[in-house]
């Protein structure tokens, strides 16, 4: 079977590798579409933490399945899935205590194992979710939809209660998105307008702010001096992640999505003022997968809309180069077999 690897940062290469076997507990499924995300990128430019080469890329996966056991999902060859990347020890205190996305073991496809840029790929039966009446374009989104979703979920967020996201990529959409769907009053930001502006059509948010302003003027306005009760940011940037603290209100949230490979600081005295709350969020749960599903099938998240580029399995190495470029405007890039 054909696949795509990173072999060292700046290099990826179409290669010939064996069709995996499949073990007892394993599902072999063929890969249809491949999100490319910023784990994706990252790795590709040397940046990705916990991160060796050579790796086959890929953890946003559309796929069916090829061979599977008798199981109690009643799950069959020729059904459509995604994964759950996530594969947890399941026995660490973080999985003893329902937080498997927290794992002290955890292995992601695609970051610490080969992923999903291959033909086909063995994965554990229960990382296998069934997508059955879904679109390939929605099944492929529903993990860096599920990141969203679980950021939320960390943040607790309250009815009518304002949110800035900070970040205008993928991920900081699905956390507009789903944090329109939790009923708060969502604010979004980035020094990219395009980007704000389809933010602002597609999780239908209530203001923008683009990042090269005074932001602390309209915030002041429109939190009628309050600021904002929960700050989330999903930058990739340590100077933006380091900056979010000052935006947020007097006993208000701070929320960290996104992975840098490096240190952040804070100026503590402020935080300790307000007494602030710090939270990370990782990845997500099975239970982000599922809420994901239902909105799916709800027909609340547009995946259409959501994914600006394609490109053909053999023609993605050229297409996903071309997709680094700022100039590309690529909201969300997709690899289709």
């Amino acid at each position: 079977m054909k696949s795509i690897r990173c072999s060292q940062p700046n290099k990826l290469e179409m290669v010939q590798a064996n069709k995996p076997m499949r073990r007892s507990g394993e599902v072999l499924i063929q890969i249809k579409a491949i999100g490319v995300c910023g784990t994706d990128y990252h790795a590709y430019r040397g940046k990705q933490p916990f991160f060796t080469y050579p790796r086959v890329l890929g953890h946003e996966i559309a796929a069916e399945i090829v061979e599977i056991d008798p199981n109690p999902s009643d799950m069959k060859p020729g059904d459509s899935v995604t994964i759950i990347p996530y594969l947890h020890c399941g026995t660490c205190i973080a999985c003893r205590n329902g937080k498997s996305n927290a794992c002290a073991n955890l292995q992601v496809i695609g970051v610490h194992k080969d992923g999903g840029m291959s033909e086909f790929l063995a994965v554990p039966l229960d990382k296998i979710v069934k997508t059955a009446n879904m679109t390939l374009q929605q099944t492929v989104i529903i993990e860096p939809m599920a990141i969203g979703a679980h950021a939320i979920r960390r943040a607790n967020l309250k009815q009518n209660e304002f949110v800035l996201v900070i970040g205008a990529g993928p991920i900081g959409m699905a956390v507009m998105k789903f944090a329109k769907l939790a009923g708060a009053k969502v604010i979004a930001m980035d020094f990219n307008q395009e980007r704000l502006d389809f933010s602002k059509r597609w999780a239908n948010i209530d203001y923008v702010i683009n990042a090269t302003t005074d932001a602390m003027e309209d915030l002041i306005r429109w939190t009628d001096g309050d600021m904002v009760p929960t700050v989330i940011d999903a930058t990739g940037s340590a100077k933006s992640m380091e900056n979010s603290f000052k935006y947020a209100s007097h006993g208000g949230r701070v929320v960290l999505v996104s992975l840098i490979q490096g240190e952040i600081s804070i100026h503590y005295p402020e935080f300790h003022r307000k007494e602030l709350s710090l939270h990370g969020s990782r990845a997500a749960t099975k239970e982000d997968f599922e809420y994901v599903i239902t909105c799916m099938e709800n027909e609340w998240i547009d995946a259409e809309s959501f994914i600006s580029h394609r490109a053909h399995f053999d023609d993605a190495i050229d297409a996903f180069q071309h997709w680094l470029n700022p100039e590309s405007c690529v909201i969300k890039a997709i690899i289709e077999l």
